[in-house]
């Protein structure tokens, strides 16, 4: 008796859970943009950068974002990094959203030629400030041939 009681409130509860996460979900078609502040390290060297970021769900839980990320001359070189990534959202209440996100990047460095294309792995929250306005925070690590790179990135959006 004991178990069938626990089972079922068990159940009860991950169904409470299941409906509360999906009752806060983005809906297919909203987009965003805004702006991010990454600090990037790796290979022996490490800078900060800024850049733009557009956001589109194609489905509820599924969201592509894009983003373009000048890092500030270092040592004399400058660096910029163009990503295309997948995140896939679980709404933890009406105010935070986490997500792990997967991507290509292509990142260049010093002269136009100096470039190469890697895998973007990592994950993130969303923090609801006011109204459409969003605060976020990610880690992610690029892998490249010659630039792995652990990225730590603070950003704000606005949906649409």
């Amino acid at each position: 008796m004991k178990t069938v009681f626990l089972k079922r409130m068990a159940i009860a509860i991950i169904a409470v859970l299941v409906m509360s996460m999906t009752a806060y979900a983005q809906e297919q078609g909203t987009m965003a943009v805004g702006g991010n502040l990454v600090f990037g390290s790796g290979n022996s060297y490490t800078n900060v950068g800024l850049g733009p970021k557009f956001q589109y769900n194609i489905t509820d839980p599924i969201r592509l974002e894009g983003s373009y990320t000048y890092y500030l001359k270092k040592n004399d070189v400058s660096m910029w990094d163009i990503s295309a990534n997948a995140h896939y959202l679980f709404p933890i209440n009406e105010l935070i959203t986490v997500y792990p996100l997967a991507g290509l990047s292509m990142v260049g460095a010093g002269s136009g030629s100096d470039h190469e294309f890697g895998l973007n792995l990592g994950g993130g929250i969303d923090y609801k400030l006011v109204g459409n306005l969003f605060l976020n925070g990610e880690i992610k690590y690029r892998i490249g041939d010659n630039w792995d790179r652990l990225l730590i990135s603070a950003g704000i959006a606005y949906r649409f």
